[in-house]
């Protein structure tokens, strides 16, 4: 038996004596040691919800630059180009950025 796997089945066997189940012992944990209990969370994670959200939009903005240019160079890709490897290339990597940034806004 490793010592991880002997500290898991430690840590069970105290919770089940205690009466108690693995995951409130946990809560009760993070709780004293992180200073946060349940909805009442410091201003500082709702400051760093913010600054999540303003990163995630920093994030935003660089990648619709990099999309718009893409869109720009794959609009100036000749008729006769437009069925290649590298029209369908550009086309590809617009989608994809489009995707990313759709799933980042999601996010914020």
């Amino acid at each position: 038996m490793s010592v991880e796997t002997e500290i898991a089945s430690a840590f069970k066997t105290r919770c089940i004596a205690s009466g108690d189940s693995m995951a409130n012992v946990l809560s009760k944990y993070m709780e004293k040691y992180s200073g946060i209990s349940g909805k009442n969370k410091p201003a500082s994670i709702r400051s760093s919800k913010r600054q999540r959200r303003a990163e995630i939009a920093k994030i935003v903005r660089q990648l619709e630059n990099v999309r718009d240019s893409e869109e720009n160079y794959q609009e100036r890709i000749p008729e006769n180009l437009q069925s290649s490897e590298v029209y369908e290339n550009a086309e590809q990597w617009v989608n994809i950025l489009s995707e990313v940034i759709e799933m980042l806004e999601g996010l914020a």
